[in-house]
């Protein structure tokens, strides 16, 4: 069974409504598997936390349809329902024809869809609202809306009225306008549920509220109709009998934005995965390469300073070798500072350049990019071919040396500089662009190869495994901390 809940335009209330159902209908005792169209991290972080199992982001730029519907289908075996949330409106999307739309998703997954509308100061216009959507494209199934923000039983007689009368859409949900669904949003959109001290109450709050007033059966029934999806075989070459590699990956509530498919990935090329507290902790476990993520590092940067321990450990682990690897977030907590608001605060130092936050983003959307000689992670195959990925960033990295190095030309976005991406430094890449291991550039197998071949001795200044996990002496390169 399997539904996707798309809406007629953004900031409709629809993640909401859709972790309130994926929270409601696991309280029935459902195994619900939920997934995110498009790059997105908080969100599924929401979800994921809602339903009890990790989200799964679908995305028609960095995967192809293949991909997807194996993405989706390989879970079903293990889950009751597939909740789908969409991205933006039902039609909206990057191209013309509406190729990579919701309705292109819920068309590729045969996949009815329940519309979120806004319906705040709406009464009869909400018919040729529905009318406009079903004809839009005929064959994209809208088999119930949700109402939601609605000012009131009188309010939400009209509009049941109205659509019962001009339409012939099921109203399966009508959800009053309450501020203690609200999720708090800041710069880069929601909260992530990683930092939202009361995240699992809230959920039960909103759970709450759909149960009430969304007909959950009338919702399994329209996803009962769906037919199974078969899965097509991957592509993707793993390391067949690889030795088992430390990888330590930073998660806190400063670090948070991973890819469960690339977490997967890195296991299936013989990770495994140690996961470690910037904020918290004073030492490296023993590693053998590093991952540090996307997150909001300006928003606990005071944190971050103060554990002293933590920064020189992890530059002491670079300095010395370490492969590492490191999105958006993970790179500004590599650089030499963050300025935000007034206020500095010495972060790592191992990028020698210091990251100023601005009030409008500067790099946003899909990124194109093209390897350098610079690169890595060598891979004769791909190495010509240019990739996609995607950044959000509100920051920019200055007084960066003229020598830097950089594993990637920017085709499409803006990286670092509009021009580059992929700060190069002993062992260490660190991109504003956010990577997805897919056939299109399968990063986790490339990665774990370099880290196997640093361990094997083809590079004489990495120490042998397991020399991080020590207390680390002042570095000469050390701050004004």
């Amino acid at each position: 069974m399997r539904i996707l809940v798309s809406a007629a335009h953004k900031s409709s209330g629809k993640t909401t409504v859709t972790l309130g159902l994926c929270a409601a209908l696991r309280a029935r005792g459902l195994r619900v598997q939920p997934y995110k169209k498009g790059p997105d991290y908080i969100d599924p972080l929401w979800l994921g936390h809602a339903a009890g199992r990790p989200c799964v982001n679908l995305d028609f730029y960095t995967m192809s349809h293949d991909e997807i519907v194996t993405a989706v289908g390989a879970r079903a075996q293990d889950s009751d329902i597939a909740v789908i949330e969409g991205n933006k409106g039902l039609f909206d999307g990057l191209d013309l024809d509406g190729s990579n739309s919701n309705a292109a998703l819920a068309r590729l997954l045969a996949t009815p869809v329940v519309l979120v509308i806004d319906a705040r100061g709406m009464t009869r216009g909400i018919a040729p609202l529905l009318l406009g959507y079903q004809a839009f494209e005929a064959d994209i199934r809208i088999a119930g809306v949700i109402l939601n923000r609605l000012g009131g039983s009188r309010h939400e007689s009209k509009l049941r009225a109205v659509i019962e009368h001009y339409t012939d859409v099921a109203v399966i949900g009508a959800v009053h306008e309450d501020r203690a669904l609200e999720i708090v949003e800041r710069h880069l959109g929601l909260m992530p549920s990683n930092e939202h001290a009361q995240a699992g109450a809230h959920i039960a709050r909103i759970a709450d509220r759909i149960r009430a007033q969304v007909d959950l059966d009338r919702l399994l029934d329209i996803a009962a109709t769906t037919t199974p999806i078969s899965i097509v075989p991957s592509l993707d070459v793993q390391t067949e009998n690889a030795p088992k590699r430390r990888i330590g990956v930073a998660r806190d509530a400063a670090f948070g934005f991973y890819y469960q498919t690339d977490l997967e990935a890195l296991e299936r090329n013989g990770a495994e995965l140690v996961f470690f507290d910037t904020l918290h902790d004073s030492r490296l476990p023993a590693l053998d390469g590093l991952f540090i993520g996307g997150g909001f590092p300006e928003t606990h940067m005071q944190a971050l300073e103060a554990n002293r321990a933590m920064r020189h450990a992890i530059r002491q682990a670079i300095d010395d070798g370490l492969p590492a690897y490191a999105e958006c977030g993970g790179l500004m907590y590599l650089a030499r500072s963050i300025s935000w608001n007034g206020k500095r605060h010495a972060m790592v130092g191992v990028i020698e350049g210091d990251v100023v936050m601005h009030e409008k983003p500067q790099g946003r959307g899909y990124v194109r990019l093209q390897e350098t000689a610079d690169g890595l992670w060598p891979d004769a195959q791909s190495a010509m071919t240019p990739f996609s990925g995607h950044e959000f960033h509100y920051s920019s990295i200055e007084n960066l040396p003229a020598d830097t190095r950089f594993a990637y030309q920017v085709l499409r976005g803006h990286g670092v500089d509009g021009r580059h991406d992929g700060i190069v430094y002993r062992n260490l890449l660190a991109s504003y662009s956010h990577l997805r291991d897919t056939a299109q550039q399968h990063w986790t197998r490339r990665f774990m190869d370099f880290v196997r071949g640093r361990i094997t001795g083809t590079d004489a200044s990495l120490p042998p495994p397991g020399t991080a996990d020590r207390p680390c002496p002042s570095s000469p390169r050390e701050d004004n901390a």
